[in-house]
């Protein structure tokens, strides 16, 4: 009788992990397509200070009045920077997501097949009692 209760307690604690499990798990799919978007956006923004600072040096180069723009030059450089640091730390976020995710699927499918195995968990229909 014992160990009746301890498997139910056992299914149900499985029951509810696995549960909060398939709660999390579309959470954690959305977060990581909102940080790849975002990644994206970085390098496309990374790529237009490029330009933007090489066609500035053009300008001041061929230009007969003397503006500095070389501050405006490092003022976009040092976004740059920050814009790749950032980038890397959503990099390191997406892949610590990814594994997350990963591990998510790969328990929820070792308690389903440990339940299933020990004949504890059967798959029905919810319109059926």
């Amino acid at each position: 009788m014992a160990s009746a209760a301890l498997v139910e307690t056992s299914a149900g604690k499985d029951a509810i992990a696995e549960g909060l499990l398939d709660l999390l798990k579309p959470a954690i799919q959305q977060l990581d397509l909102h940080v790849h978007s975002v990644r994206e956006s970085q390098v496309e923004l990374r790529e237009h200070i490029d330009n933007l600072a090489t066609e500035l040096c053009r300008i001041n180069e061929h230009q007969k009045v003397a503006l500095d723009l070389d501050p405006y030059v490092k003022k976009l450089l040092n976004a740059r920077r920050r814009v790749v640091l950032v980038n890397n730390i959503l990099q390191n976020a997406q892949e610590r997501l990814r594994r997350l995710n990963h591990n998510v699927a790969k328990e929820t499918a070792r308690r389903k097949t440990m339940l299933e195995a020990s004949g504890v968990f059967t798959t029905r229909s919810p319109s059926k009692p």
